[in-house]
């Protein structure tokens, strides 16, 4: 995958958007800078020059390590209110070699498990859990009962029960 093309952009942005700002959310003070944090993270990536990335998901969570130190040092510089990077608390051990591997394969098992529900479970538990809507949310939008929905997601979490079981 290159960086540099907009439809890979904008899938990596629709992709790890909300992945991004809850990492970002764990380890600053400010909701504020969030969305800045983000951005920038996807401004990197579209700035980098070279060819295709073999993991871009590694890449992308190695450059948000990088702006959220850049973010303290600026914080640290301007003596702001943010909290200053402790290395025992942040980065240091989210991107250790040994954990973005467990990380990736327990992604693939996962992926693997979604494809093998039925269409509707998948796009409820997508919904719910990626896109972080409410079970009645859903329910309006797919015209089904509250009811179903619950259904579809005890469904959805015993199937990837049993497959992350078995992984």
């Amino acid at each position: 995958m290159t960086p540099n093309g907009d439809a890979n952009m904008d899938d990596m942005a629709r992709r790890y958007a909300a992945p991004l700002a809850r990492y970002f959310r764990a380890r600053v003070r400010s909701a504020a800078d969030i969305d800045d944090m983000v951005q920038e993270v996807f401004l990197r990536l579209a700035a980098r020059k070279g060819g295709a990335l073999e993991a871009p998901e590694n890449y992308l969570f190695t450059v948000a390590a990088s702006v959220l130190n850049d973010s303290f040092r600026r914080a640290a510089r301007r003596g702001g209110d943010h909290a200053m990077f402790d290395e025992r608390l942040h980065a240091e051990a989210d991107f250790s070699p040994e954990r973005l591997l467990l990380g990736q394969e327990q992604l693939q098992i996962v992926e693997r498990a979604l494809h093998e529900l039925p269409e509707r479970t998948r796009v409820v538990f997508a919904l719910h859990r990626f896109e972080e809507m409410s079970y009645a949310q859903i329910a309006r939008r797919l015209q089904v009962s509250v009811s179903a929905i619950e259904k579809h997601m005890i469904k959805a979490l015993a199937h990837l029960a049993r497959r992350g079981s078995q992984g």
